[in-house]
């Protein structure tokens, strides 16, 4: 049974989709960092959204404005938070027809093109669940294209993670937002806290991922973010950013403002699961 907004939860919210850099595992490691106290919260790159869903759960009463440029996964925040019973039936029906022919079943939704709101979120998440190793991607065109994952029996109807999630998102206090991350200037004044975890700079040829939308997010997309950080630093705000260890983004953030820290980290979504561990990855902050 469902609890009002605002109250705690009997069962924590978490990403209800697997992302690429999502940070659910690193959770316990950037809580050490959150400022104790701060005004508004701001997250532009909102992804999965594990660190939204633990400020949530631990500060409800707080403000939180968030977005990403990736229209179908806002649509699917949105789905969730104000038509979730017609979301779970929808993939259970996904769930029931990919049981009885995973494969041909798989390319049938990849290839179909949804044009209501129920149909759209319950096809990326079904897609989400049974593609391979859980990898959002696409092409210059839009069309998602990895290929289908090797599930015997894979999670396609979390219900009880939806429900939650669609419970604490209906709190007045969230706004979901499709914009590009230099929209939150418009908004954030000193004391809020703004986190960014944009799409990775690679650190090698083959490290290159940043399709999570039509568009790349290339080395000028991160002098820009570098140039909208230094903005907010300015105005006083509570700035944490995440990105890869690589010597572009040290460069963007030398400035005496910046702490730039190295932190343990793993990669959930490289196909080869020896490479998955042992990596580091920049912390940045101005506190």
């Amino acid at each position: 049974m469902k609890q009002q907004s605002g109250q705690l939860l009997s069962y924590a919210p978490r990403p209800f989709v697997k992302w690429a850099g999502g940070k659910r595992q690193l959770i316990p490691v950037l809580s050490q960092h959150i400022p104790k106290k701060f005004g508004s919260f701001f997250e532009p790159f909102l992804g999965g959204g594990a660190m939204l869903f633990h400020l949530l759960s631990q500060n409800p009463k707080q403000r939180f404005i968030v977005s990403d440029l990736n229209s179908d996964l806002v649509l699917s925040y949105i789905t969730i938070r104000d038509r979730a019973d017609e979301l779970i039936y929808s993939l259970k029906n996904h769930a029931k027809k990919y049981s009885k022919n995973s494969d041909t079943y798989y390319y049938s939704v990849r290839a179909s093109e949804p044009k209501g709101q129920i149909e759209k979120t319950s096809r990326l998440i079904f897609l989400n669940r049974t593609c391979f190793n859980g990898l959002y991607r696409v092409n210059s065109k839009g069309k998602f294209n990895v290929p289908l994952g090797r599930y015997s029996n894979p999670n396609i109807v979390n219900e009880e993670n939806i429900l939650a999630v669609s419970d604490i998102l209906q709190s007045k206090k969230v706004s979901i937002k499709c914009q590009d991350f230099a929209a939150v200037l418009d908004n954030a004044k000193k004391d809020d806290f703004v986190y960014f975890d944009p799409p990775y700079q690679p650190i090698s040829q083959t490290a290159n991922f940043t399709s999570y939308t039509t568009r790349d997010f290339t080395t000028k997309d991160l002098k820009r973010l570098s140039k909208v950080c230094q903005d907010l630093d300015s105005r006083g705000c509570k700035i944490m950013l995440s990105n890869s260890n690589c010597k572009e983004v040290i460069q963007s953030f030398s400035k005496d403002s910046w702490k730039v820290l190295k932190i343990k980290a793993n990669r959930a979504i490289n196909s080869n699961s020896k490479k998955r561990t042992g990596h580091t990855e920049l912390l940045i902050k101005n506190y």
